[in-house]
């Protein structure tokens, strides 16, 4: 998959973690699928802009501040 995709996938995976959150538990908070939410967090998918909302609100910060830097 892409960096970019990457990049973004770890951004959510560290802002999930610094929230103390399982991956498990915030796929069911975020209304996905656990092994989609780990595809995501792995860059193997490239998510919607509408996921990337509904992933930013569970997370409770705005969804540029997981967009990674290029």
């Amino acid at each position: 998959m892409s960096e970019l995709a990457k990049a973004l996938g770890k951004n959510i995976r560290e802002a999930r973690r610094a929230k103390g959150v399982s991956q498990d538990v915030f796929a069911l908070i975020c209304k996905l699928d656990r092994s989609y939410m780990g595809r995501i967090e792995r860059g193997e998918v490239n998510i919607t802009i509408e996921k990337l909302y509904q992933i930013a609100e569970c997370l409770e910060c705005e969804p540029s501040s997981l967009l990674p830097q290029i």
